[in-house]
């Protein structure tokens, strides 16, 4: 088949533009995103996604394959169930709340790749999470000589479905000697991965995202008005929830209290933020122990999100342990970052946290500190690190990414 363009005598296919396959969760999607504006393709990106039907029970099965979970939303949509003689729908999600954006298709993306590839050239193709597998992999396998697919996050199995796999390594801990320890031998053949990463995989240490350099720069001049006076110096809180791997109940948010109170002498100003898996009971034990302070600012959740000026002004951070995502950003920072709760993490999460640690990229946070005393480490840089690796799979196909 033939190439779109020639430089320099050598035939080249050149990637113009990139499909990102979501899942709607921002943790997930960021990843990919970073991922695109690393290559320089975040002018050229649409954005598709899974959408698994949401609301009712539907929240209780995500276990199911996502092709799976949409037909019995289909069944019971058919089927009211009547109580007491009156018909109600107490099982299904009437919107999926992304109404603005495409639903993935791979058979119609394959067909596009295909029959605009000597106009436009290869497509770039980048999905991240479990339910994007199915879809990123039929693109694959519809259009391999069209499309260049990288899936973030490990798919378990199958991993020649995609050109590139980006994955942090502590999706590796299974196989691990202590990994093994933690799993009865009559379940190993059943956890996966079960075997070690070849060529085509990249290791990473915690997740990707989009808060490069650039980023950080037009978030610091977007935040000046509100940040940049700020007493300093300033430690910036964010705050999760508990997670499969990550449990823990409300010891550890008044826990974090009174550590923070403990290291307020020491600040100049404090803002705390929360995720959107944050429990309302959380937020609000959080606001009553510490809203009063005058040096305390606590988000209230509405826009404009300030998690990106943060990251830019802060000059320290405390994060729960459960978000890979939120430690990845903020050790990319290169500031001081301390984390709390890892005692309660198990299985990926606690390899995760080691690996932080023995880089001297995260330290535990006591309540002892003094916050204006500062230490350094090596930032986190994982995003670059896999864009060049995607850059290098590209040449050995004789395709590149378009310079911006």
């Amino acid at each position: 088949m033939g190439r779109p363009e020639i430089f320099g005598g050598e035939l080249y296919g050149v990637i113009r533009r990139s499909i990102v396959i979501g899942n709607g969760f921002a943790g997930s999607e960021n990843q990919s995103i970073g991922l695109v504006r690393a290559l320089g393709l975040s002018n050229h990106q649409s954005l598709y996604r899974v959408t698994r039907p949401r609301g009712g029970i539907h929240e209780r099965l995500h276990w199911l394959p996502v092709s799976l979970h949409k037909k019995l939303d289909y069944f019971m949509k058919q089927f009211q169930i009547t109580v007491r003689g009156k018909a109600v729908m107490p099982l299904s999600a009437e919107k999926n709340g992304f109404l603005d954006t495409l639903e993935a298709d791979a058979k119609h993306i394959a067909k596009m790749a295909r029959e605009s590839f000597e106009k436009d050239g290869p497509l770039l193709v980048v999905a991240s999470g479990r339910d994007t597998i199915s879809v990123s992999s039929h693109i694959k396998q519809l259009a391999p000589e069209n499309v260049f697919v990288v899936q973030i996050q490990h798919p378990r199995s199958g991993l020649k479905r995609f050109d590139l796999v980006i994955t942090p390594r502590h999706d590796y801990y299974p196989l691990t000697p202590h990994g093994q320890k933690q799993i009865p031998w009559f379940l190993r053949r059943w956890i996966t991965p079960r075997e070690l990463p070849d060529r085509h995989v990249v290791l990473t240490v915690g997740a990707l995202h989009q808060a490069d350099s650039a980023v950080l720069r037009s978030a610091a001049s977007a935040w000046h008005t509100e940040l940049a006076s700020l007493p300093r110096p300033l430690l910036v809180v964010n705050i999760g929830g508990p997670a499969r791997s990550c449990q823990y109940g409300m010891d550890l948010v008044k826990q974090l209290s009174v550590l923070l109170q403990n290291v307020l002498w020491s600040c100049g100003s404090l803002r705390i933020s929360f995720s959107r898996r944050t429990p309302e009971k959380v937020s609000k034990t959080v606001l009553r122990e510490l809203g009063g302070h005058s040096k305390v600012y606590i988000w209230n959740g509405e826009e404009p999100n300030p998690h990106m000026g943060h990251l830019a002004w802060a000059d320290a951070f405390v994060i729960t342990a459960d978000s890979v995502s939120m430690l990845s950003e903020a050790c990319s920072t290169g500031k001081p970052v301390y984390i709390i709760g890892a005692e309660h993490c198990k299985w990926k999460f606690a390899d995760f946290h080691k690996s932080l640690l023995e880089r001297g990229v995260v330290r535990p946070f006591t309540g002892k500190e003094n916050m204006s005393e500062s230490w350094s480490y090596s930032p986190l840089n994982d995003t670059a690190v896999a864009a060049s690796r995607v850059h290098d799979a590209l040449a050995e196909r004789g395709w590149k990414v378009q310079q911006p």
